[in-house]
């Protein structure tokens, strides 16, 4: 899911959707000795071969790398698995949640006094697949040098753990074990906080020098108290200064309190809810989102690429239905 009105269907995932825009689609048995020879013909011919099966998989369908690159040895086989093709891991099994938890980034989410937080979305897997892309690439960039393709063998753990590569060398250097920070990970102001119509996260400049137009913007008599007019004061009077701040946050929208802060050169931001980006002014100014028009699933907004290109701009297509490509393809 999700799917349109919540009624489960094989062809209106809504993540398949999305992550299947301008792709062709075939359904292929690879049990079968048909599936088999008609993906050994299209592999002598691919440039980059992708799989996230469990590895003893490919290798059990006589469809491993050692036997694929001898059908096409500068194929590039990419495999996507939870914790690699090698190691005493290899053959267990992990959803996104198991990787956050055991790549250590879970550890690091959360209230320091709570129990550890998982991060929103598929991250590990979208970062899985990132990374997939860039060895892949790099394969091929090697393969014009060498001649040759390579196995790119990618560990969404690992993927994960490189997402907090700085706290492993806090232990490693100094022997300390990082805790987690939750929002008061920074000096006052403490980030995310709540107001009229839901969060704001307010991100001020380093230094002590927008402290004036932090006053000014705010314009609240008691913060010209001298006591908050350092860094150190204003940590040891964290509390009297929410007491402050947090009714003039609760008077006024996200979106009034997110342009305030920009306009006095600090980077409040609004903590975006999934109607708040649809609606978004810079994202529709972008045209982020697009429409498409689904046989079975019907015309949705999805979101289009995440950069722009001036010569070679996003064609943005469908995803196919299930085997749609089958005849053209094979």
């Amino acid at each position: 899911g999700p799917f349109p009105g919540d009624t489960p269907h094989p062809e209106k995932s809504g993540e398949y959707l999305y992550l299947n825009m301008g792709k062709k689609g075939v359904s292929l048995n690879l049990r079968s000795d048909t599936g088999r020879d008609l993906l050994l013909k299209l592999v002598a011919q691919a440039d980059v071969l992708i799989e996230n099966f469990h590895p003893s998989v490919m290798p059990s369908l006589g469809l491993g790398y050692d036997g694929l690159r001898k059908v096409n040895p500068r194929l590039v086989m990419a495999s996507i698995t939870p914790f690699g093709q090698h190691g005493p891991y290899r053959d267990y099994v992990s959803e996104d949640i198991g990787i956050h938890a055991i790549s250590g980034e879970m550890y690091l989410a959360g209230e320091p006094e709570r129990a550890p937080l998982k991060k929103g979305g598929s991250m590990a897997q979208y970062h899985g697949g990132l990374n997939a892309f860039l060895g892949s690439m790099m394969a091929l960039w090697v393969r014009d040098d060498l001649g040759e393709g390579q196995h790119v063998d990618v560990s969404l753990a690992e993927c994960a753990t490189t997402n907090i590569g700085g706290f492993i060398k806090q232990a490693a250097y100094t022997g300390t074990d990082p805790i987690r920070q939750g929002n008061f990970g920074r000096p006052w102001p403490p980030g995310i906080l709540p107001c009229k119509d839901g969060y704001v996260i307010c991100v001020t400049r380093s230094g002590t020098n927008w402290w004036p137009d932090f006053k000014r913007m705010l314009n609240i008599p008691e913060l010209e108290d001298e006591r908050f007019s350092t860094p150190r004061g204003r940590a040891d009077n964290a509390e009297e200064l929410d007491a402050y701040f947090v009714p003039w946050l609760m008077e006024r929208s996200k979106f009034e309190i997110f342009h305030a802060g920009q306009k006095n050169r600090m980077a409040f931001a609004y903590v975006a809810t999934a109607p708040d980006l649809l609606d978004s002014p810079q994202l529709q100014h972008r045209n982020f989102f697009v429409e498409l028009d689904h046989p079975v699933a019907g015309a949705w907004k999805y979101p289009s690429g995440p950069f722009k290109a001036s010569q070679t701009p996003w064609k943005d297509s469908r995803a196919p239905l299930l085997g749609e490509h089958n005849q053209e393809v094979f």
